[in-house]
């Protein structure tokens, strides 16, 4: 079973004349959720999408307006929306439910988080709230004498104004989980799209493609979200590690993201400087970038033998140019400290400098300046840094990168595949890719890219930069670009997506009457390039790719 679905298939009414537009998106994605994840879905999740459809529509918007709320617990004066009515009467149905409690207890800290300071005054008038006591103060004073919970009415008798407390986040995150493949999306999300400021490509969506396939697929990803939310919390770190340590899935998916958690985990144990810990977690990560900091952290720990036992491994099988670099830097140091000969450095391929003196000005960068020099002398110079070739990528593969493989796309708000970054993204579409790329060996890659530029004009996409990519740069690039330049771009590309997309040159320059270009690193006074420009200059000096460094000194302005 496929079904297809774009974002209009949530429009109905623009969301400004129509005030109950997000209940509308909130019922759209559970039928959604029901007709696409039903096998996985447990008793409570079933009932809670069948008894919603009960409700009365003030209790539907009610219930999804507080969902969409921070937090669990709001008092009625903050929850009115002209659109529901009386507050007071769309709760009852939610109360009868269960799924909000009237009578929830809190503690000391969350009364604090609801009440206004002079609200605190009444409360507590017995212990002489001062009015110059800060409510941090005030708190910290008060929590010994206020260690148990207890509920609204008792901590505040004299308000009127009822307190409801929220039961059915977790449901509401499970089901969001589904939707969005993610916990970090929210529901917000329709409305940037209901109001046409995002437009995304509709995508074939199946059974197989479905990224979640098994129950214990959601309880997984619950529990990777709450150690990534712990994390940023600030918790003890090596607990944090056992727990992620002991996650575990078949899914390839869900191991990339464990594999990310450990990376992230690594990271702060080396700003704690744990080197134990950090080696314990690079040593079970897969994620790209993981064996570097495994070799930096050997290093950092005085464990050399084993670094170079390591490096001599990414030598062996690199994955990334950003391996080689870090590898090609380290090695030296290593050697010297274990006492064996060290090995020259490759050398750096020439690339062509160009040295210009410009008069600064406020408004314009260093780049820009460098464009506009250039013109004045006639040339036809693009600011394009990123640009012009992810764009160019993009276009030509389109329908790889959008292609509806399992656990690349959970819903129809995505601007690219959520396994964009994996190590496994090219592999697993090489045939389609490959296609692709094989209309460079004709004109045909040409009519793909203008059909796409057409066709797909305004759609997000996670190479293409519609901002930047005008038609008269399009044509430009296709008559002055040689097919033989443009495969070798885009396979590095595919080599190592997360890295290979930044780090271009900033200006391109084409010369239509040879049919040819030369693109151009601006530096300003100071600047160095950096490690990605490094890899992206050296690649281009290998494969014959005119590109040149222009290093630009400030010209005194005349007196």
């Amino acid at each position: 079973m496929s079904v297809s679905y774009a974002v209009n298939r949530f429009v109905t009414t623009d969301p400004l004349e129509n005030p109950l537009y997000y209940l509308e998106n909130f019922r759209q994605a559970l039928d959604w959720v029901a007709r696409r994840y039903d096998d996985l879905l447990d008793e409570q999740e079933r009932r809670f999408i069948e008894e919603f459809a009960r409700l009365p529509e003030p209790s539907q918007g009610l219930l999804v307006r507080m969902i969409m709320r921070k937090g669990t617990l709001f008092r009625a004066s903050k929850l009115e929306y002209a659109e529901l009515g009386d507050t007071l009467l769309a709760v009852q149905p939610l109360l009868a439910n269960g799924w909000v409690d009237g009578q929830a207890e809190i503690s000391l800290e969350q009364l604090f988080g609801l009440l206004r300071k002079d609200e605190l005054s009444v409360c507590f008038r017995e212990q002489g709230v001062k009015a110059s006591e800060k409510k941090a103060a005030l708190l910290a004073r008060l929590q010994p004498q206020y260690p148990l919970t207890r509920p609204w009415a008792q901590w505040y008798p004299e308000c009127t104004d009822p307190l409801f407390s929220l039961q059915v986040m977790a449901i509401s995150d499970r089901l969001r989980l589904l939707y969005f493949g993610n916990l970090y999306q929210d529901w917000s999300e329709f409305v940037l799209a209901d109001l046409g400021v995002y437009r995304y490509e509709k995508v074939e969506f199946s059974l197989e493609s479905r990224g979640i396939n098994e129950r214990a697929d959601i309880d997984t990803c619950m529990r990777l979200h709450a150690c990534r939310q712990a994390l940023e919390e600030g918790a003890e770190l090596s607990l944090l590690a056992q727990h992620a340590c002991a996650i575990e899935s078949h899914n390839p998916w869900l191991q990339m993201r464990r594999a990310k958690l450990l990376f992230q985990l690594g990271q702060q144990a080396e700003r704690l400087k744990d080197w134990p810990q950090a080696l314990e977690l690079y040593a079970a990560c897969e994620y790209p970038g993981a064996r570097s900091r495994h070799i930096r952290v050997l290093e950092l720990n005085g464990d050399h033998a084993q670094a170079m036992a390591l490096v001599e491994l990414v030598r062996a099988e690199p994955r990334s140019d950003a391996e080689l670099q870090h590898l090609v830097r380290v090695l030296p140091r290593l050697q010297r400290a274990l006492g064996l000969p060290v090995e020259r450095r490759r050398a750096v391929r020439d690339v062509i400098r160009l040295d210009l003196s410009v008069v600064p000005q406020a408004d314009l960068s260093v780049e820009q300046l460098i464009q506009l020099h250039l013109h004045e002398e006639g040339a036809q110079v693009h600011y394009v840094e990123n640009a012009l070739i992810n764009s160019l990528f993009g276009l030509l593969c389109w329908q790889a990168v959008f292609a509806p493989l399992p656990g690349a796309f959970f819903h129809p708000f995505h601007s690219g595949p959520s396994d964009l970054h994996s190590p496994d993204f090219y592999p697993r579409r090489a045939e389609l890719f490959d296609a692709c790329l094989a209309q460079l060996d004709s004109e045909a890659y040409k009519d793909t890219i203008r059909e796409h530029f057409v066709s797909k004009a305004g759609l997000q996409s996670p190479f293409v930069y519609w901002g930047v990519l005008s038609a008269e740069l399009l044509e430009q690039a296709l008559y002055c670009l040689p097919a033989e330049h443009l495969r070798h771009w885009f396979r590095r590309l595919l080599l190592d997506i997360k890295a290979n997309r930044a780090g271009m040159p900033d200006l391109i320059q084409f010369f239509p009457e040879q049919r040819s270009y030369r693109m151009i690193e601006v530096k300003g006074p100071g600047d160095r390039l950096q490690d990605n420009q490094l890899r992206w200059l050296d690649f281009c000096a290998e494969h014959g790719m005119p590109v040149v460094v222009c290093y630009v000194q400030w010209q005194a302005l005349e007196s």
